[in-house]
């Protein structure tokens, strides 16, 4: 604990960081599904789609999730902040359903894989502004923690 408190802003930093790019990604992925969708099976464009997506997932969005996930579980126990005002535990649910988020992703880059289509481009659209609607809640709490 200790370590933790002494490094606090070390971890805060690392935390922001991580959590910058894993949203860069989350961005990101849904809008290559976008364009991925309309692509014929088996064409150089899906391939090529296929090659970008489970780069940009396994090199950039996995392991920024993993990331900010540790160092704010670790900044979570330097600070108590299980004990703070209602906007950590809100905070707290909003990133366990970008995680699931996260999830659905990840399973849409599977089916891809497999050159599956279960979904329309229009599809991917709405589910683009899923971590946007997220990140612009999960923002303000932090920064004003309003309750």
């Amino acid at each position: 604990m200790d370590f933790l408190v002494q490094h606090y802003d070390t971890l805060k930093v690392l935390h922001i960081i991580a959590f910058t790019t894993w949203m860069a990604g989350m961005f990101y992925l849904p809008r290559l599904f976008v364009y991925h969708a309309d692509k014929p099976v088996g064409s150089d464009a899906s391939e090529t789609f296929k090659v970008m997506e489970r780069r940009l997932l396994k090199a950039i969005i996995n392991p920024s999730m993993v990331v900010t996930w540790i160092m704010g579980l670790s900044l979570m126990v330097a600070t108590n902040a299980l004990q703070a005002g209602g906007w950590f535990h809100a905070k707290l649910t909003l990133v366990l359903l970008m995680s699931a988020v996260h999830g659905v992703l990840v399973g849409q880059v599977r089916r891809f894989g497999r050159d599956e289509r279960p979904h329309s481009a229009r599809y991917y659209r709405i589910l683009n502004e899923v971590p946007t609607v997220l990140f612009l809640a999960i923002v303000p709490l932090v920064v004003l923690k309003p309750f």
